[in-house]
């Protein structure tokens, strides 16, 4: 693969996006305090949305979009695509983590839905913008 055939601009958006997804996702008003309590985190803890930790979606975005850059798949099988990304890799090797940690359901289930959804966003941005 050639990386002129990366799109760059839907990289860095469908990045970006992870960072916005994570926001809501973890905001008290969505799961954040349920995923603070389910950590033993204090209430006064300000850390749910870093930017640094959002670093690590670039190269994941990079992937996705050189996963499709030389295929014709269209808007929908992107989606998909991150869908089974997310729950396919991503939430089975938590769950299975989880599991051997004895975490709660509830803490795997705000996590991995956020692999999930933000994957499946991410194939959305990319799959769109070609």
């Amino acid at each position: 693969m050639e990386t002129a055939a990366l799109n760059y601009w839907a990289i860095l958006v469908a990045a970006l996006s992870a960072f916005l997804v994570g926001g809501m996702w973890y905001s008290p008003a969505v799961f954040g305090k349920t995923w603070m309590k389910e950590n033993g985190f204090s209430e006064g803890r300000q850390h749910v949305e870093d930017f640094w930790t959002q670093l690590p979606s670039l190269p994941d975005c990079g992937n996705k979009s050189g996963d499709v850059s030389w295929t014709r798949f269209q808007l929908e099988a992107c989606a998909f695509y991150g869908f089974l990304a997310g729950f396919g890799w991503v939430a089975m090797f938590i769950g299975t983590t989880y599991l051997f940690e004895r975490k709660s359901f509830t803490l795997f289930a705000i996590n991995a839905g956020y692999s999930v959804v933000t994957l499946t966003v991410i194939g959305i941005i990319i799959g769109a913008w070609r």
